[in-house]
């Protein structure tokens, strides 16, 4: 269960959702597996951030306890007002185990990584009786953010696992586990969604009509980032930038400007990364007529820029107005 205070535990958590959009040759993989009777006992959900691996994994979890034996069943859903779909979203199904980086009450910030201490509890779960004489599950999420020692410690027990235990690890970039680990799992790729599909979650998750296509195609295909930014001043200002015809100092300027406060830092990591994708999309588009360097070595520039600046703590409105400036630069040369 997320802590007080975990900037994580949102109304729109996974652990809350019910549906899932885009995915249904995924559920139905799962569907297949469920009724043979021989469900595998590990499973790697992979592909880009914010797209619905997790909520698929909530959502599997929910319906094995709520299905624990095969059956005709159509569907993964299961009745929000179920006891198990009150259980998953208290976080508090004594079958069911969250292993995630922890969230640190002192500093007021998730953590990093997933220690070995939080693997051993996933370790100690599969060892116990089912509380509820069902399955007993382990969501990794994300499998990314294990170390070393809570990877290795986290397959002993996918390596040798018990009679009714399900491991689900979420993953952004599943070819940097452990080849361990990939080589036990059953893999299942999510792509991104469509813009249609991206609005239609939005408008499921957030309240009052609202026109969500812009954000929709910056997300490029994934809710989780849309929801990251609606109101983010760096989107708003991606957005001035790309309404304009030509980068005039006045402009680079104003577009800076919005990051000067203290507290602009996740807005500003926005900007830099919704201006660095847009520059890999110009670059490659010019490569295939046959040019794009000078795009391509802006887009490289930029990224150092970005990295230093959140190195050395340099200043963000000069950061914008040297990566604009640069930008400029490589589009007139194009």
């Amino acid at each position: 269960m997320a802590e007080e205070g975990d900037p994580r535990d949102l109304a729109w958590h996974p652990r809350r959702r019910h549906g899932l959009v885009g995915h249904q040759t995924a559920e139905n993989l799962l569907l297949t597996a469920h009724r043979s009777g021989k469900l595998h006992h590990a499973w790697l959900i992979g592909g880009p951030r914010g797209i619905g691996k997790a909520t698929l994994a909530y959502r599997f979890a929910r319906f094995l306890m709520q299905h624990p034996d095969p059956g005709p069943t159509a569907s993964l859903d299961v009745a929000p007002e179920s006891a198990v779909s009150h259980q998953v979203a208290a976080g508090a199904h004594p079958d069911l185990l969250v292993v995630e980086p922890a969230y640190d009450t002192k500093n007021k910030k998730v953590k990093s990584e997933i220690i070995v201490a939080d693997a051993r509890r996933a370790v100690e779960l599969v060892g116990l009786t089912a509380a509820a004489g069902g399955w007993r599950i382990v969501i990794v999420d994300a499998a990314d953010d294990l170390n070393d020692a809570s990877a290795n410690a986290l397959l002993k027990s996918i390596e040798e696992p018990p009679q009714k235990c399900v491991f689900l690890l979420v993953s952004h970039r599943p070819g940097s586990l452990l080849s361990t680990i990939r080589s036990r799992c059953l893999h299942i790729t999510l792509s991104p969604l469509s813009n249609a599909d991206t609005v239609r979650v939005l408008h499921e998750v957030v309240d009052g009509e609202r026109d969500f296509s812009a954000v929709a195609g910056l997300s490029r295909g994934s809710p989780g980032r849309a929801l990251e930014l609606l109101g983010s001043k760096g989107a708003t200002a991606f957005e001035s930038f790309q309404s304009q015809s030509r980068l005039k100092p006045s402009a680079m300027i104003e577009i800076a400007n919005g990051f000067a406060a203290r507290d602009a830092g996740s807005d500003f990591a926005i900007f830099f990364d919704l201006l660095s994708r847009w520059t890999a999309d110009r670059a490659r588009d010019a490569a295939r007529n046959g040019g794009g360097a000078e795009l391509a070595k802006a887009h490289a520039e930029i990224s150092h820029s970005i990295q230093l600046a959140d190195a050395l703590n340099l200043d963000r409105r000069q950061t914008v107005i040297d990566a604009l400036t640069l930008l400029d630069e490589a589009l007139k040369a194009a």
